[in-house]
């Protein structure tokens, strides 16, 4: 047990009922007080979507022990916003974790991802956030060979904080091989081969569902694609400034002659 009682917030897109919510729970648990707000149904894919134009709601729910837990009606990011501004009232947490999500966020999934959308959201408020997520999409997966790897990453954040405006992007490989380690690594440059396939309802409408295959465009070993082939659990350092800065000065040449 840590000397320090940390206050932690855990968040997930996969709903307050969900087996990856209850590991992070349990792990979390290890470290501090835990306060958990999470969607009281599946938000995969949200991304950084907000609620406006209608109410939220956030009730309060008992599920574990010495838990203080809250379902939301909106998506992972107003989880953060209503858990910063309703729940803590200004009294940040030390660390906002988000997952354990039910299939990757590696490489572009991150832009689409309501679990990592959740944690950057955390990283705004300039809280230490870190989102977690495993290479298995099923109910039921195994979260157990994660909490050890979880627990360790955690309890680094804690103690040597994250630069402002960063935050981890954590993925686990499948459970095919054992978990070789932790690498360090950066974003693949990979992304869906979508398809929308083409079906008709009992009214003979056109309706479309969305399919398609992930790409791997990137030869590096430094990536998290790699290294989640490779049986390592892949650490990226996210940040939300989306600025190219690299790309300032070249467009800085060009000449604006209105």
């Amino acid at each position: 047990m840590s000397e320090k009682k940390y206050r932690i917030l855990v968040v997930n897109d996969d709903g307050f009922t969900a087996p990856g919510i209850k590991a992070l729970i349990e792990v979390m648990k290890e470290i501090g007080e835990v306060t958990v707000v999470a969607p009281d149904s599946p938000q995969s894919g949200m991304g950084h979507a907000i609620t406006i134009g209608k109410p939220l709601r956030l009730d309060k729910i008992h599920l574990y022990e010495g838990v203080e837990m809250y379902k939301c009606s909106g998506t992972p990011v107003d989880c953060v916003k209503l858990a910063v501004n309703k729940i803590f009232k200004g009294r940040k947490p030390d660390l906002c974790v988000s997952g354990i999500n039910h299939g990757l966020n590696n490489s572009i999934n991150v832009i689409y991802s309501g679990t990592m959308s959740a944690a950057v959201e955390g990283a705004i408020e300039n809280i230490p956030s870190i989102g977690f997520s495993l290479d298995d999409y099923t109910w039921d997966a195994d979260f157990e060979p994660c909490k050890k790897y979880i627990k360790a990453i955690a309890l680094e954040v804690l103690k040597n904080g994250l630069q402002s405006g960063v935050l981890l992007n954590v993925n686990f490989p499948n459970k095919e091989k054992p978990i070789q380690g932790i690498k360090i690594c950066r974003q693949a440059n990979a992304k869906w081969a979508e398809d929308f396939e083409e079906r008709q309802d009992p009214y003979n409408r056109n309706y479309y569902w969305l399919t398609g295959v992930f790409q791997n465009n990137d030869k590096g070993e430094d990536s998290d694609v790699w290294a989640l082939n490779h049986h390592y659990v892949s650490v990226v350092p996210v940040q939300f400034d989306m600025t190219a800065h690299h790309a300032i000065s070249v467009i800085n040449e060009w000449n604006f002659d209105i």
